[in-house]
């Protein structure tokens, strides 16, 4: 996997990264859909494993994707190997 320094942060990522709002699953803002379909946890897990053995170090999550749980699972995918990603976050997004 090729890599890429993260600005002037001497942080190296890999060139591409995983984004992870579908794993966060469905969320409703009313009678609305403003999240992903129903998803499996089993694959959402295994498709993050894969990234890893091939090389992924970057990884896209927000707060609002399926009201947390991206942020969740992929926590759990990443036990025991924290210091080895990069995680890049948003939050502060309010429905009202």
């Amino acid at each position: 996997m090729n890599t890429r320094t993260l600005g002037r942060s001497n942080i190296d990522v890999s060139a591409l990264g995983m984004g992870c709002w579908a794993i966060g699953g469905p969320f409703w803002r009313g009678d609305k859909p403003v999240g992903w379909g129903d998803v499996d946890d089993a694959e959402s897990m295994r498709a993050i494993a894969r990234a890893l053995e091939l090389g992924v170090t970057l990884f896209d999550t927000s707060d609002v994707y399926g009201c947390g749980h991206s942020e969740r699972i992929l926590g759990d995918a990443l036990r025991g190997r924290r210091d080895q990603v990069v995680i890049a976050t948003k939050f502060g997004k309010v429905f009202d």
